[in-house]
């Protein structure tokens, strides 16, 4: 999957999630949770999600990994191939 689509798909994610989320203020580099004002709880179903969606797992032990949304395409991206 190409990063972009990725991308796509998480932010559409996300906006399911918090349907206050407007995707052009997704930042790459900002911890998603305070950027976005997510709470744990949301950061928990986005990652259901995309494991939903791409079939990777994110274990909590990673999740530090994935905390930006940048973080979280480079991780998903590193799986996939």
């Amino acid at each position: 999957m190409e990063r972009i689509k990725l991308r796509d798909m998480v932010i559409e994610e996300l906006v399911n999630i918090a349907p206050d989320v407007e995707p052009d203020d997704v930042p790459d580099d900002e911890d998603l949770r305070d950027a976005l004002d997510l709470d744990s709880m949301d950061f928990m179903r986005l990652v259901a999600a995309v494991n939903l969606r791409t079939g990777i797992t994110i274990p909590e032990a990673d999740y530090r990994q994935v905390l930006e949304l940048g973080q979280m395409l480079d991780y998903l991206l590193t799986r996939m191939r």
